[in-house]
C-alpha cells in the first residue's frame, strides 16, 4: 500500500508489537486458541495482518481496465419467449444474456431477434452435444460483430452425470468438430469449465480450484498438438491463444470468495504460460446453492447481495444472480427483476462498476490469495502426477474427496458451526412452505447404469427442511 503522509508523525509499529499489545489485552488467555481459527480448506487465519506479511510474497493485479456485466439467465425451451423476455430484460438493466438450450430444434433467428449483439455478449448453456445447431448459430453471427461463448464442457457432463453425453470418443471427436468451427469465426469462446458444480457439491476452495485447474488441463491437453500444428501455419508474430470461461460459484465466506476468484485467474496464467498461450480466462459467477434455504428465504436475498460483492471484487468478468426463490419457484418475473436489481443498485448506486481493484494490496486478501493458489497448486500437482483429472475421476478420487469437504461443512451446519439464520438458527416455527413449492428442492434420485460415481449437489439445509416440512 502507498503512504499518503498522513500518518507520518506517528511511530510505524511492527506485527511483533502488534501482537504483544493483543496477548497483554487477553489477559493470560492463549492467542491462538482465541483468536486464530481455521477454514475448511485447512487456513490459519490470523486476528491480524501487517505489511510484514507482505514481504516477499507475489501477488497478483487485474488488468487496468477490467469491466463486468450485469447477466440475466434465460431457459431458451420456447425461442419466442426467451427472446421476449431477453429484450425485455435488456431494457431493465441486464448487460449480457445467458440462455439454457434444451433441445437441438432451436430457432436461432427468432432467439436472438432484434438483440444488439455488438453491444450484448452471449452466454449459452447447451443441455446437448451436437454441432448442426453451432452451424447455424455461426451462420447467423457470419458478418455480424458479436461476443458469444458456447460454454461446452463435456469433462463437466460426465462429472454431474456420470456418463458422457454420447461415448468418450464421440464427445471428443464432436467436440474438435466444434473447435475447428470456431477457428474462422471472431470473438468466440468454445471451451468451460464449471467450477460452479463441485462447489454446489460441497468441495471446499482449494479443491474447487485444484479440480478447475485440472479439468481445464484435460483441455489443453487436448488441444496441444493442434495448436502446436496451428503455430507451423501463421506468423510468429500472432500469439496463440485459447479462449476458456469458468463458471464459479460464490459462497458467503466474503473474503475468502474474493481471493477464490483472484487465485482462479492467477492460477490459469500460469498453467497457460506453460502452454505460450497469450488469453486470459473468462470468469462467470453465480451465487451458491449450497446455502440457499427454502425457509426464510428472504434471507437469500443478503446472501446473494454479499456473494455477488465478493464476486465482483474477486475480479469477476460476468456476473448473474441467483434468484431469492430459484430453489422452489419456477421462473418468475418478480424474483427476476429482484436479482437484477440487487446487481444494478450495487453497479451504479454502490459504485461497484468502479470496485474490480480495491481488494489489490489488502494484506488479508493478498495473504488468502496466495494460500489458495499455492495449496491448489500443490493439490493439481498431485491430480496430474495421478494420472490427470479423468483419471482420478474414473477411480473415484475426486467424488471421494469432495464428500468428505461436504461431510465435515455438514457437520459443521449440523452443531451449529456454521449459522444460517432462520433455518439451523433462529427459526419462525409459523413459517409454511408445503404449498408454495413448484420445484423439488432437495436432491433426486434417479437410479440409472453410469461409467462414473456422478458428482451430486446438496444444499446444507436439506435434511432440516424435510424435516420441517414432514411436521408442518
Amino acid at each position: 500500500m502507498s503512504k499518503s503522509g498522513l500518518f507520518d508523525e506517528f511511530p510505524e509499529v511492527s506485527a511483533k508489537q502488534w501482537k504483544q499489545k493483543i496477548q497483554f489485552d487477553l489477559k493470560g488467555a492463549d492467542y491462538n486458541e482465541t483468536l486464530v481459527w481455521e477454514s475448511l480448506e485447512g487456513i490459519a487465519v490470523k486476528p491480524f495482518y501487517h505489511a510484514e506479511d507482505l514481504d516477499s510474497l507475489k501477488t497478483f493485479d487485474l488488468r487496468e481496465r477490467h469491466d463486468w456485466k450485469i447477466a440475466q439467465s434465460i431457459y431458451a425451451g420456447d425461442a419466442e419467449k426467451a427472446n421476449a423476455k431477453a429484450l425485455d430484460s435488456l431494457k431493465r438493466g441486464a448487460e449480457s444474456l445467458i440462455f439454457t438450450i434444451p433441445h437441438e430444434d432451436f430457432d436461432v433467428e427468432v432467439l436472438l431477434a432484434n438483440i444488439d449483439l455488438k453491444n450484448t455478449p452471449l452466454h449459452f448453456n447447451f443441455e446437448f452435444l451436437a454441432p448442426e445447431p453451432i452451424k447455424r448459430l455461426f451462420n447467423y453471427l457470419d458478418g455480424k460483430q458479436s461476443n458469444v461463448s458456447l460454454n461446452i464442457d463435456i469433462i463437466g457432463h460426465l462429472a454431474k452425470d456420470g456418463n458422457w453425453f454420447h461415448n468418450l470418443e464421440k464427445d471428443h471427436s464432436l467436440l474438435e468438430e466444434i473447435h475447428e468451427l470456431d477457428k474462422n469465426q471472431n470473438s468466440i469462446t468454445t471451451l468451460s469449465v464449471d467450477l460452479s458444480h463441485y462447489q454446489n457439491a460441497g468441495a471446499n476452495m482449494v479443491q474447487q480450484l485444484a479440480y478447475g485447474l485440472a479439468h481445464a488441463n484435460e483441455y489443453l491437453n487436448h488441444f496441444h498438438g493442434s495448436l502446436e500444428a496451428a503455430d507451423t501455419e501463421r506468423s510468429q508474430s500472432v500469439e496463440r491463444s485459447l479462449p476458456i470461461a469458468f463458471k464459479v460459484s460464490v459462497g458467503s465466506n466474503y473474503f475468502f470468495e474474493i481471493a477464490k476468484l483472484r487465485a482462479l485467474r492467477w492460477l490459469w496464467n500460469s498453467i497457460a504460460s506453460a502452454y505460450d498461450l497469450s488469453n486470459d480466462c473468462h470468469i462467470l459467477t453465480v451465487p451458491s446453492k449450497r446455502n440457499k434455504t427454502l425457509y426464510d428465504y428472504n434471507v437469500n436475498l443478503l446472501r446473494t447481495t454479499s456473494e455477488c460483492m465478493s464476486a465482483i471484487l474477486g475480479g469477476a468478468d460476468t456476473v448473474s444472480n441467483l434468484p431469492y426463490d430459484a430453489i422452489y419457484h419456477k421462473d418468475n418475473e418478480f424474483a427476476d427483476r429482484i436479482a437484477r436489481n440487487q446487481l444494478l443498485l450495487l453497479k451504479e448506486e454502490s459504485y461497484f462498476d468502479q470496485a474490480s481493484h480495491v481488494a489489490e494490496g489488502s494484506y488479508y486478501i493478498e495473504s488468502l490469495t496466495q494460500q489458495l493458489a499455492q495449496k491448489a497448486l500443490n493439490l493439481f500437482k498431485q491430480i496430474e502426477n495421478s494420472g490427470g483429472f479423468l483419471s482420478e475421476l474414473k477411480n473415484g478420487t475426486i467424488q471421494r474427496k469432495i464428500k468428505e469437504s461436504a461431510e465435515k461443512e455438514q457437520h459443521l451446519f449440523d452443531t451449529g458451526g456454521i449459522t444460517s439464520l432462520g433455518t439451523n438458527k433462529y427459526q419462525n416455527a409459523q413459517d409454511r412452505m408445503k404449498d408454495d413449492i413448484e420445484l423439488y428442492p432437495f436432491v433426486k434420485t434417479n437410479p440409472r447404469k453410469t461409467i462414473i460415481e456422478p458428482i451430486i449437489e446438496r444444499r446444507l439445509a436439506e435434511e432440516l427442511e424435510q424435516k420441517r416440512l414432514d411436521n408442518e
